[in-house]
Formats: structure tokens, sequence, C-alpha cells
């Protein structure tokens, strides 16, 4: 089922969802279930997992040369999903990027995706590589998020990449694109990063996932802009608990959100690690339970290979 007729079907009910990562290659499928199995109990209609592009190793030869060659260190998304399906009949949403990948490559594994039954996928550009300091497109792939959205709409309405096909089989994709409440950080303004994510629901994206925040009020003033924009679609809260004092700083860093004033004192008040969990959990505790009593359609946990203090958030919320 499509992730926006979950949202319909819930009559106002909010949602729990979950985001997971591919094991590291050479990891166990098994990670996955162990990760999963605690978090069923709260019925995601849904389970999200992501895509990770290549990135570059050097080698170094006999003759002293090094040998550039591209690896993808979380391999594995269209099988996970498939499994996911199998084992806990729910459905499951892999993400798209288009980094590292052309068309012809996303085509196929739409064509993969379509052909599991997988009827949702969440289409994003994805990060630069390592070490890039800005986002670099693989040649013949998309340079935007738009670009990918267009080209799964393509497919649900029968047009591939092979102009000799002139009655290609419809797909059906419900298209998930990426929110950002503080927008994205390569957006000179939030008015012009609205009219990208317009651009893109306007091209067939049906629902927005945010990126993480700390801020209820940056969700909430997103939301209405957005609609005050004419996005009318739903929008889901993503969201991931504080778990290390560092990450006061790297996820601003590496995400540009900001930390609200009020968690950053209560983590650096805690006097332990076991503190600063708590400090966290009940920081995005008090998140999920107020933005359930706003209503909104979902609330979707950024995992992280971390189920256990998911598990106490949800919990707490459920």
């Amino acid at each position: 089922m499509k992730v926006t007729e979950y949202f319909e079907k819930a009559n106002g009910r909010t949602l729990t969802s979950f985001e997971i990562l591919p094991p590291m290659k050479g990891g166990r499928m098994s990670s996955i279930f162990e990760m999963l199995d605690p978090l069923m109990e709260f019925k995601p209609p849904f389970i999200d997992v992501t895509y990770h592009r290549e990135e570059y190793i050097y080698n170094q030869q006999p003759s002293g040369y090094y040998e550039k060659i591209a690896i993808r260190k979380r391999p594995g998304t269209v099988g996970i999903c498939a499994a996911i399906m199998h084992r806990y009949g729910v459905d499951a949403v892999p993400h798209l990027i288009c980094g590292g990948f052309t068309k012809e490559d996303t085509e196929n594994a739409l064509i993969d995706l379509n052909f599991l039954n997988i009827k949702n996928v969440l289409a994003i550009r994805g990060d630069a590589r390592k070490f890039e300091n800005k986002f670099v497109p693989e040649a013949g792939g998309h340079k935007y998020a738009i670009d990918l959205v267009k080209q799964i709409q393509d497919m649900n309405n029968g047009k591939y990449l092979d102009t000799n096909i002139d009655d290609g089989d419809k797909t059906d994709f419900c298209i998930g694109i990426a929110g950002y409440p503080e927008k994205h950080f390569e957006s000179p303004n939030m008015e012009l990063d609205l009219e990208w994510t317009k651009a893109k629901v306007d091209a067939g994206a049906s629902y927005i996932v945010t990126q993480m925040f700390f801020n209820n009020k940056r969700y909430f003033d997103f939301v209405d802009k957005c609609r005050a924009a004419g996005i009318n679609v739903p929008i889901v809260p993503g969201l991931k608990p504080i778990t290390k004092r560092y990450q006061l700083t790297s996820i601003p860093r590496n995400f540009y959100t900001d930390m609200h004033p009020d968690l950053v004192k209560s983590v650096n008040a805690a006097k332990n690690a076991e503190q600063i969990i708590d400090a966290g959990v009940e920081w995005c505790i008090h998140q999920s339970k107020e933005l359930k009593a706003a209503g909104v359609p979902c609330l979707h946990y950024y995992t992280m290979g971390d189920q256990e203090t998911i598990r106490r958030i949800a919990a707490a919320v459920n």
C-alpha cells in the first residue's frame, strides 16, 4: 500500500515509522531483524531503508601508483526491503539517490522494485562524496532530486529511457521527498528552498519527510510556510534523539540544524553517559508528544542502529 494511503486510512491518528541503515558490506541480514524485531510492537506501516552512494578508496599498486576504486560500503537496500516485507508484512520504502547512479541504473532499480511489488520510494539527491566540498553527479546521472522525481513519474506514466518502448508497463510508485525545516544548507534562503520543494511536489512527489530537527517550532513554521506556498502534501517530522554529548556540535555541523537551548542545557548538565542518553530521550519524547498532539501524520524516527533508545521513546509516546 502507498504511504499516503496509510495516512488517509489513519483518519487523523498519528502513525509511527522507522528508518534503518543497511549493514556495512560483509554484515549480516540478521542484524536488520535484530534491529527491527523489538520495534514491530509499535505496528509501523512502513520502514524506510537508506541508500548510500559510493566512496573512493586508493589501493597502492606494485608499481607505486595508486588505483582509484569506487566501493559501496552499505549495499543491499533493495534486498533488505524485500526481506522486510517478507518477514514482517509491512511496506518498505527504499531511498533512491542521484549520486553514483546513471539514469539507466535508476531505471533498472525501479524495474526491480516494481517487480518486487514495492510501491513507495523516497527520492533524494544525496550527499557529496567524503572529502568533496560539493555534490558531483554521476556522468549520465541526475544532478538534482527533482530530475529523479521526474524520472520516477515518467515510469508511472509508462515512459522509459528507451524511446523504442511504445507501450511500457506503467509503474505506480508513491514518491516521497526530503524537506528542510531550517532550509537546505545550499539554499540561499527559505523562500527559494520552498520553491524547489514545491517544484518537486508539482513534478509528482506525494509526501515530505523532514530532516531531523530539535525545536518543534521550526517544524510548525515550516509546515505553515509550505501551506502558504501551495504545498499541500503530508509533511512527516523526522526525529532523532541525542545520545552523545559531542552530537551537540557534530549534528549542527553535519546537518545544519540548531539545537534547542533547553536541550543543550540538559545534556551539558548530565554527569555521565547514561544521563546524557536520558536527557536526549526525554527531549525526543517531549518533541514527539507535542507533535502527536498537533496531529502530525506520522512520527518518523531515524534509528541509526540504536533500537533500544528508539524503543524507549516510542513506548513512552504510543
